[in-house]
């Protein structure tokens, strides 16, 4: 199986995707957008074995998992362990994101040399959009993680949701991330929303300590890149 080239809203910095493990999201996040793209997210939860086949080339930046969430709860262990040892037969740079973070913790010693760790935060206040762990779970294992000082790791904050500037700022200080990337609702599922200053005012702050991607759909809320 060929991988697929990043499109479309994709990370700018990711030149493909890579999703081996398909199957139904138990997150099921209102605004996820991938519901309205696939029927798989009604389908069974599955490695598909095919895909271990595929060449993955080299020198590439890939996100794992693009589709779904690998390290949800109800993802079998063993199919981790072997999308993980296939990726280390490849010289690449590899993301994997999930919104179960803690999760992390169990493949500690099983991630390729190249990783980074992401995890989505969209806020620091907690929102009813989702069945994923909360936001302070997320928070407190990406600050876990970030102390082990092995893997870079990033936080993508999108959908951005209203936040306390702050606290806000002070969560992702701590957290210490190589880069943060912000988006907005791709699908406008009106959302509670913060105001175009206040997001300025938080892409100045963590600015100053570092690297923020801006995505291009925040041209919704009046931030332009």
């Amino acid at each position: 199986m060929p991988l697929n080239k990043q499109s479309g809203n994709m990370y700018s910095w990711v030149t493909h995707t890579w999703n081996p493990i398909r199957g139904k999201c138990e997150h099921d996040c209102y605004y996820c957008y991938m519901k309205s793209l696939f029927g798989a997210f009604d389908r069974k939860v599955r490695l598909e074995k095919s895909e271990l086949k595929t060449d993955l080339g080299k020198d590439n930046c890939i996100f794992v998992g693009s589709a779904t969430d690998m390290f949800g709860k109800w993802v079998n262990d063993q199919w981790i362990l072997e999308v993980l040892n296939y990726c280390k037969k490849f010289d690449n740079t590899y993301l994997f994101q999930s919104k179960n973070p803690n999760r992390f913790f169990d493949f500690r010693y099983d991630f390729p040399q190249d990783t980074i760790l992401g995890a989505t935060i969209e806020s620091n206040r907690e929102y009813s959009y989702s069945k994923a762990p909360s936001v302070k779970n997320r928070i407190e294992s990406m600050k876990a993680i970030s102390s082990l000082e092995v893997f870079d790791v990033m936080i993508s904050i999108e959908p951005i949701l209203d936040f306390d500037l702050h606290d806000f700022i002070q969560i992702v200080r701590e957290i210490r991330p190589k880069f943060v990337s912000i988006g907005a609702d791709s699908k406008n599922k009106a959302l509670i929303e913060p105001n175009p200053k206040k997001i300025r005012s938080l892409i100045s702050e963590i600015g100053q300590f570092t690297d923020v991607k801006i995505k291009s759909n925040l041209n919704r809320l009046g931030v332009k890149k």
